[in-house]
């Protein structure tokens, strides 16, 4: 068994008259891909913006790598740039070339010099098809590339985890097989991978392990085969009769 990378422990979040997340416990391993999918509003993208603290759990605690995140006295920045994260918008800085968008993180945070960091860059852009795009600017790309940079961005900081909301949900349909096709790529490579997402056919074919999430609970979790083929709950058979 691989080694525990995030463990969450009772994990809580509540907004005003709402409760996001309600009593949520996960582990992920190094090296798995875990598909989060359900309802909209069961907390599938507040569950792993609470993984870096881009939300603030109200309760419960959140281990990365052994360190407790919720522990202010551990430095969450630093434990930030462990942890790649990738929206459903791209946030790429528009007045920025798709090269200084890449190299600006590693070389204000790693204390990279401008040369290592457009080296690493470079390479991540050949490996996603957009070597040719280093000098463009965002509003020069479509949706599709605009992703794979986000991705590429992320990738810079050579993280021990990606975590993706939502990545494919912006695009255009024939936009998103380029984006899975990256993503099947880091899977290949044994990159720990958490991906809220609504495309089942990546969750069946990519993920080590899908768990399906509503009213802010993880109500069912199991391996790709038998989760979508012999569910065990009566939510999730409905859920997937809507959605296969």
């Amino acid at each position: 068994m691989s080694e525990v990378l995030i463990n969450v422990q009772g994990l809580v979040k509540e907004f005003s008259t709402t409760t996001a997340l309600d009593n949520v416990n996960a582990q992920i391993c190094q090296g798995e891909v875990v598909a989060v999918i359900g309802p909209s509003g069961s907390g599938k993208s507040t569950f792993l913006r609470c993984l870096n603290l881009l939300e603030e759990p109200t309760g419960g605690h959140i281990f990365f790598d052994g360190s407790d995140i919720t522990d202010p006295k551990n430095d969450i920045n630093k434990l930030r740039q462990r942890m790649g994260m990738v929206f459903q918008q791209f946030n790429l800085f528009p007045h920025m070339t798709v090269m200084q968008n890449l190299t600006l993180a590693p070389m204000k945070l790693q204390g990279k010099t401008k040369a290592q960091a457009e080296e690493k860059a470079l390479e991540l852009l050949k490996r996603v098809g957009l070597a040719d795009r280093a000098d463009s600017y965002p509003t020069q790309l479509s949706g599709g590339q605009k992703q794979r940079i986000a991705i590429v961005r992320a990738l810079c900081m050579e993280p021990d985890v990606m975590l993706f909301d939502e990545p494919t949900s912006a695009l255009d349909p024939e936009m998103v097989g380029e984006v899975l096709e990256v993503m099947r790529d880091l899977a290949k490579d044994n990159m720990t991978m958490i991906v809220v997402t609504h495309e089942m056919g990546f969750a069946r074919e990519v993920a080590t392990r899908v768990i399906f999430m509503e009213k802010g609970q993880i109500i069912e979790e199991n391996e790709p085969q038998k989760f979508f083929d012999e569910p065990q709950t009566q939510r999730l058979k409905e859920f997937l009769d809507k959605v296969l």
